[in-house]
């Protein structure tokens, strides 16, 4: 069975450009990012889905070093690229994370692939219902969801964020498309964030990989900012889908 995970990687950013080249101890965040996944024992191929946008280059650059491959696509139709790179693969899951997530969790993607394989899903994530920390993010759906989605998601929002149209029609939230099973912690720790959007992000990132260590569980970083409230309270001013909100808000028919 061939699970394909999928990175959505560009290089420019309204609030942080070029922000998963910035480097904490020589280490960009992308190649942190690329590295964690890669050690998932479920994931049997990752790919980056980048842009065709003026620095995309660099990303194609680190992540072929790694021995990942990349596909350009669409700046805006975020939708079209994800599904693009996924077409030649041919696999029966696909798994989207994004590289704004430096510090993912492989324990994390494998357990949601668990969920969704086992389950006999269309759709498993730990985000329709937040109970980890923003930057652990993860998404496990059928191909054949993912081709349904492209064929018929119309909204911006839609194309912009990849799976809203699979979320929105799916069982957990009131939809009969997609059957979905959502990954919950026992404990909700939704409020710690340790994603990369602002440079306040960062700086929080930075102190966690510096003081903890790069190769860590999520729950290790968490520890740290329950015991140096200072550095929590580096980015949380910041709401969690931030993105997604605008889009929402200024939503319209494209397709």
């Amino acid at each position: 069975m061939k699970v394909l995970a999928i990175s959505q990687a560009r290089y420019g950013s309204t609030r942080l450009p070029a922000k998963v080249l910035k480097e904490v101890n020589g280490e960009t965040l992308l190649e942190l990012h690329l590295r964690r996944i890669l050690l998932a024992k479920n994931v049997t191929k990752l790919k980056v889905a980048t842009t065709t946008e003026e620095g995309a280059d660099k990303i194609v650059e680190i992540a072929q070093r790694i021995g990942v491959e990349t596909y350009k696509g669409s700046v805006d139709d975020v939708l079209e690229r994800f599904y693009f790179t996924a077409l030649p693969e041919n696999p029966e899951y696909v798994v989207r994370v994004t590289s704004d997530c430096p510090l993912i969790d492989t324990a994390e993607i494998d357990k949601v692939i668990d969920a969704c394989i086992s389950g006999g899903y269309d759709y498993a994530s730990n985000t329709l219902i937040p109970t980890f920390p923003d930057g652990i993010d993860c998404e496990c759906f059928k191909f054949s969801a993912l081709q349904k989605a492209f064929n018929e998601a119309r909204l911006q929002s839609e194309r912009e964020h990849v799976t809203p149209y699979i979320k929105n029609n799916s069982t957990v939230k009131g939809g009969n498309i997609f059957k979905s099973f959502v990954v919950l912690n026992d404990e909700d720790y939704s409020s710690f964030r340790i994603t990369v959007d602002t440079q306040e992000d960062f700086d929080l990132i930075k102190i966690l990989i510096e003081k903890v260590g790069k190769d860590r569980s999520w729950k290790d970083y968490v520890d740290y900012l329950q015991q140096h409230k200072e550095v929590f309270d580096l980015n949380s001013m910041h709401a969690r889908d931030e993105g997604y909100a605008k889009s929402i808000s200024n939503d319209t028919i494209i397709k």
